[in-house]
């Protein structure tokens, strides 16, 4: 299916991007939008597990694995390719597979299977005790490494059927709000992984070990029980798909993907809006390299503490996604991305000069958060309110697969940039990428305002 900028939603923009008081009232709508509140109870557990999974298996590692006085980044760095890994591979072919199936089954059985695999992983590595893939690799290691792997193949099909299924309950003038709800929640959790993720595994292990389960296996019963309960929550979701837009067609993989590009390049504003994510998630992934290196220059803290630093970045993005919801809705969307980006690059700057006071550190990555909320969230409605429905999964797949490219290319990239450039230089240079991108996004989402105008005008008349 290939589809044109004329047969994209055909809603101008004065109705697509702002919305008068009486059609939107902030949350309320969405708080009363039954079916959106099982899919957001559904995502509250699957992203507690989510944000905490990658912090459990480095507790198993550092219990089962690590050597005394053995540094743990060899046992970490393999682990983080195995999630990392299905996350630029299968991104886009997940897409494909999510537009010709029904998103609700893909909910439900994809945190199933999350769970599952995370609850068999404890009796998966008392079977492998004392057997080894090699001299210097358990076999245990290497069943995490596979369910590492397959939790995040899992999760690529989950991602784009999530936000294929928001428009399909929520309307169009509610999107701003359902989506603003989505990122507090996703950053509250992100604080929750940072700040209370070891302890509340911790406390798990406790609990699990006072009702008579073996030692330590509190905290896969947390992980995997929260992705059970998410599909089990997801059970009773009614998403309003039509019978049609599902079909038991084979998908022509390579084919879809050509299609899902291609409406990109003629979509103008939805490419848009995906290229300010990207510069969005890229700048953050950026700065989570570089708050190592921040916190330790910072005398109140240590190195290890730099957590605190997004923590305050989540709070500030957090917070701006609430009022955003609320209070949003009267402004067109490119402007709020303009604001966004010019307010991220101004607290940029501000942070690379206080990378020696915490206190104005932590206004700074506040501010970036506040900021990245006005470019995150309305450019994320921008692309499920402009895709059409049959298309949702292939952009939606291609979304995730350039935004994981986009997360770890930094994680690369950063620490080789701040020997060549040094610390502050590097945030400079993250403030100009922000500046520029969110200017000519602004400039491009104007030239197409005058063609839907224009557009609008010749349909008047005829």
């Amino acid at each position: 299916m290939r589809l044109s900028e004329s047969e994209s939603p055909s809603t101008s923009d004065s109705e697509t991007e702002i919305s008068t008081p009486s059609e939107s009232q902030g949350f309320t709508p969405v708080l009363k939008n039954r079916q959106f509140l099982i899919l957001w109870s559904g995502q509250i557990f699957s992203q507690l597990a989510d944000k905490v999974y990658l912090v459990m298996m480095i507790a198993i590692v550092a219990n089962q694995f690590q050597l005394p006085n053995q540094p743990i980044s060899p046992w970490v760095s393999p682990i983080m390719i195995a999630f990392t890994i299905p996350a630029v591979l299968f991104g886009s072919l997940a897409g494909v597979y999510v537009d010709r199936w029904r998103k609700k089954p893909v909910l439900v059985i994809s945190n199933m299977l999350r769970g599952v695999l995370v609850l068999t992983l404890p009796f998966l590595l008392l079977a492998s005790q004392g057997k080894s893939l090699s001299p210097s690799i358990p076999l245990g290691f290497g069943v995490m490494l596979g369910i590492t792997f397959a939790v995040s193949t899992l999760t690529q099909f989950f991602a784009p059927a999530e936000q294929a299924v928001i428009p399909l309950m929520v309307k169009d003038q509610d999107l701003l709000a359902a989506n603003s709800l989505y990122t507090t929640t996703m950053m509250a959790l992100l604080i929750i992984g940072f700040a209370i993720g070891q302890p509340l595994l911790d406390l798990a292990d406790g609990l699990a070990a006072q009702v008579g389960f073996p030692a330590n296996i509190g905290k896969e019963i947390l992980v995997g029980g929260a992705y059970a309960i998410a599909g089990v929550i997801l059970l009773t979701l009614k998403t309003g798909e039509k019978s049609e837009s599902s079909t038991k067609e084979s998908p022509h993989v390579f084919a879809d993907i050509q299609d899902g590009i291609k409406y990109l390049g003629e979509n103008r504003r939805v490419r848009n809006a995906l290229i300010q994510l990207v510069i969005l998630f890229s700048i953050f992934a950026a700065l989570a390299v570089l708050a190592v290196s921040i916190a330790d220059q910072i005398p109140q803290i240590a190195a290890e503490q730099f957590g605190l630093l997004l923590a305050a970045a989540g709070i500030g993005m957090g917070t701006s996604a609430t009022i955003l919801g609320s209070r949003g809705q009267s402004i067109s969307r490119a402007r709020l991305s303009l604001i966004g980006s010019i307010g991220m690059a101004a607290s940029l700057i501000g942070l690379s000069f206080s990378t020696h006071d915490l206190w104005l550190a932590l206004v700074m990555t506040t501010l970036i958060g506040v900021f990245a909320a006005l470019v995150g969230v309305p450019m994320q409605t921008t692309i499920q309110s402009r895709t059409p429905e049959a298309m949702r999964g292939k952009v939606f797949g291609l979304q995730n697969n350039a935004v994981n490219i986009a997360l770890s290319l930094p994680l690369v990239l950063a620490a080789e940039a701040e020997s060549l450039l040094s610390l502050p230089g590097v945030i400079l240079s993250l403030a100009a990428i922000a500046a520029i991108g969110g200017v000519l996004t602004w400039y491009m989402m104007q030239g197409d305002d005058a063609v839907e105008q224009q557009k609008s005008q010749i349909d008047a008349e005829v």
